[in-house]
């Protein structure tokens, strides 16, 4: 998820609509993806309090262009100290690892070999189950839906309707329910502070038609407090301050004309951060910090919502992904506390501003827009959000759920146990979903999931950056699909209804 989330600085199923039934034709594809594969674990030498362990992932599928290796540790006392050939991650007893840009590929029949030192307490079992990708590694091998039939529509438009929460549902004005499904665009967080103008892709009626053919109702754009703001600092040759500002205003106006409902996302932030999770060193908003900084972000979001105030139908995601948690090693107390009140916060060097003096910025212009909250573990956690949620005069929070295969809470049961509850009480938004595989079992599992529980979704990233790179959905902007992972994507938003 950091990895992803660092690229564009580095380079910059749905289930077939039978024609019979509804009468569209149907576009098939030429052959179907296969999954499976096995591990090897081995612990090559042990002495007291700690062991080294040599692993061997090996796909029995068809070819890998990235895979994230998933196990738990059967007692608590078990960690990864350091491992390699990698990117080592560990959440309680869940450990992730994800490959590195040289072993990233595997063939059908490929290895990688990884290993890590670790250490426990009073056992070291070995972990009972490997997963790849999400995909148990019990050595079968099964036929993917993938890529599945896309049905040949032409979805209808209107203007994007105004939203405010009832209950745990987001509904219309008329008090229809209504839910964002749709993806990101990534490129206003990052263009504008490296110097590369405004965006990532066009953002013209011609891009938004293409977006029209898959159905899509909900774009979340990321952005940047700093350039929006015009602060001095942003390197020369980015667009900033009244030019960002407006561009933002006119690409929102465009999708709302075309029935799009934008998400607002405020994405890299000020602030200097060097602790566990960082993205980068720079005090400027050039990457992703723990929390937003109490120096800009409250006046970035007086800013922006005194100019979406009285057009609801566009939502404010108030931070991308928090991660006061991994600051505060993993204290949950000390990380939803500053997720919710800021000031200074356990490992973070600069004053945060919390989730409750932005939800006052916004509501303390007059703006009644509906305002998503992403919760910790970089929006993966959601287990204390109801427990510390902001007060809002208006009633118009919902919760912001990311999740990748390669996140801590990855399968149906984690989602039952602590998202489920959630939905139950406010809405949840899936801001992010995605897999760094290219293929799309993981997020048709999420969907699948989301369409059960009314949750929306809106999938990461409507860019050309390579499926290589993971969690890429097209190949060009006329909308092509990547395979497999924007093929499942497209073929599930053109069968649902927001």
């Amino acid at each position: 998820m950091r990895l992803r989330k660092l690229l564009p600085a580095m380079a910059a199923s749905g289930a077939l609509l039978a024609a019979a039934l509804c009468g569209l034709p149907t576009t098939l594809s030429a052959s179907a993806s296969t999954s499976g594969c096995k591990v090897g674990y081995t612990v090559q030498s042990q002495w007291s309090g700690g062991f080294s362990a040599a692993v061997t992932v090996t796909n029995l599928g068809s070819a890998l262009n990235g895979w994230t290796l998933g196990f738990s540790f059967p007692d608590s006392g078990q960690k990864v100290v350091q491992g390699w050939s990698a990117t080592w991650a560990q959440s309680g007893t869940k450990v992730t690892a994800a490959a590195m840009n040289w072993n990233a590929a595997l063939s059908t029949g490929g290895s990688a070999s990884i290993g890590f030192v670790g250490s426990f307490t009073a056992n070291d079992p070995v972990p009972a189950t490997f997963t790849v990708n999400g995909v148990v590694c019990d050595g079968t091998v099964t036929t993917d839906p993938s890529p599945t039939p896309t049905p040949t529509v032409t979805p209808t438009y209107g203007t994007a309707p105004a939203l405010h929460v009832s209950g745990n549902h987001l509904v219309t004005a008329s008090g229809a329910t209504y839910r964002l499904l749709g993806v990101n665009h990534s490129g206003g967080e990052f263009a504008c502070v490296q110097g590369k103008g405004m965006w990532d892709g066009p953002v013209d009626q011609a891009s938004i038609d293409a977006m029209k053919t898959w159905n899509i109702h909900s774009v979340r754009i990321p952005l940047n407090e700093e350039c929006w703001l015009g602060n001095s600092d942003v390197p020369a040759g980015g667009t900033t301050g009244a030019a960002y500002q407006q561009a933002v205003k006119d690409y929102a106006n465009l999708l709302v004309a075309n029935g799009i409902t934008p998400i607002l996302d405020l994405h890299w932030t000020y602030g200097q951060y060097t602790g566990s999770g960082a993205g980068c060193t720079d005090t400027i908003a050039t990457c992703q910090k723990p929390m937003p900084d109490a120096q800009y972000t409250p006046a970035f979001w007086t800013s922006v919502a005194t100019a979406f105030k009285g057009d609801n139908a566009v939502i404010f995601d108030l931070f991308n992904e928090p991660y006061p948690d991994a600051a505060a090693n993993w204290d949950a107390t000390k990380g939803w506390t500053c997720w919710r009140d800021g000031g200074t916060c356990t490992g973070i060097s600069y004053q945060v501003a919390g989730m409750q003096s932005l939800v006052n910025a916004v509501r303390s212009t007059g703006a009644t827009n509906v305002l998503m909250l992403g919760g910790l573990a970089w929006s993966n956690d959601l287990t204390q959000w109801l427990a510390y949620e902001p007060a809002d005069s208006t009633g118009n929070l919902m919760a912001s759920w990311h999740t990748y295969n390669f996140n801590s809470c990855s399968n149906t049961s984690c989602f039952d146990s602590q998202v489920a509850p959630v939905a139950a009480k406010v809405p949840v938004q899936a801001g992010e979903i995605g897999q760094n595989s290219c293929a799309h079992d993981y997020v048709d599992t999420v969907m699948n999931w989301a369409d059960a529980h009314g949750i929306g979704y809106t999938a990461w990233t409507w860019n050309t950056w390579g499926c290589s790179q993971g969690n890429v959905l097209i190949t060009d902007y006329n909308g092509t699909p990547t395979s497999t992972y924007g093929e499942g994507v497209k073929a599930r938003l053109l069968t649902e209804t927001p």
